[in-house]
């Protein structure tokens, strides 16, 4: 099943950013990491694998390098966005968890 309404809408996203979504994520409401490439979206549970505190610095708020990788604002960990593998700091070779999103009609929404 679908979720009846987007978590964030494309019109209101630059590419290249990211954002913050609440939604049900196996039963359990959870903070969703978002990264838009285009009209690609990839979606992460905003928890640092290395201590499970949020990637955020303030809600919807995150910080990346000039190459455009993911840091966690609590201890620094680095994240390639294409596969979410921590690729620098404590939990280097770790990865985010994956939420599986899809683009349709102009908005974001999680996948079946």
């Amino acid at each position: 099943m679908t979720s009846q309404s987007p978590l964030i809408r494309l019109d209101d996203w630059p590419a290249g950013d990211f954002a913050e979504a609440e939604g049900l994520v196996e039963g359990i409401h959870s903070s969703i990491l978002l990264y838009r490439q285009g009209d690609t979206v990839r979606g992460y549970l905003n928890t640092c694998p290395h201590a499970g505190r949020r990637l955020d610095w303030s809600p919807g708020q995150f910080l990346a390098t000039k190459d455009g990788l993911l840091v966690c604002a609590a201890h620094g960990a680095s994240f390639r966005m294409d596969d979410g593998e921590c690729v620098a700091g404590p939990c280097r070779g770790e990865a985010l968890l994956s939420v599986a999103v899809e683009v349709r009609d102009g908005g974001v929404y999680l996948a079946p």
